[in-house]
């Protein structure tokens, strides 16, 4: 639960900044963050479920690149909506479904390798030898 949480804050952190950075607006930067990564939870939901169901996508369900691509796509589709819906300006909305996702993943591929560390750390080294020395 931590590691998620932790996650759920640099999303929120990194897409509060980007938001705040282009439109100059406290509020509009703090709705963004708060409802771009809900929605996109709520279409990730969708877009499982249509992989998971629709035979032509289930077909493919090992097509990990592909699948990964149709996601980026509804992800930088909610982005740019919900920017677009809150400001008004498609150039910022646009800006945005570019910039938001593409930090996000650049922190997440940090963020394991923090995590990874972290959990090894915790782990115990192999033992190989089956009896010790005296």
């Amino acid at each position: 639960m931590k590691k998620t949480l932790t996650f759920a804050a640099l999303h929120f952190t990194i897409a509060f900044s980007v938001a705040y950075v282009l439109t100059g607006d406290i509020l509009i930067g703090s709705l963004i963050a708060m409802i771009e990564p809900s929605v996109n939870t709520v279409a990730f939901y969708f877009h499982e479920k249509a992989w998971a169901k629709v035979p032509a996508l289930k077909a493919r369900q090992w097509m990990t690149k592909l699948k990964t691509a149709s996601f980026a796509i509804v992800h930088f589709s909610v982005a740019f909506t919900v920017v677009y819906l809150l400001t008004g300006d498609a150039f910022v909305g646009g800006v945005m479904a570019m910039l938001e996702p593409s930090l996000n993943t650049v922190a997440y591929y940090f963020h394991e390798k923090v995590w990874m560390r972290k959990s090894s750390e915790k782990t115990p080294a192999p033992q190989f030898c089956l009896h010790h020395h005296a």
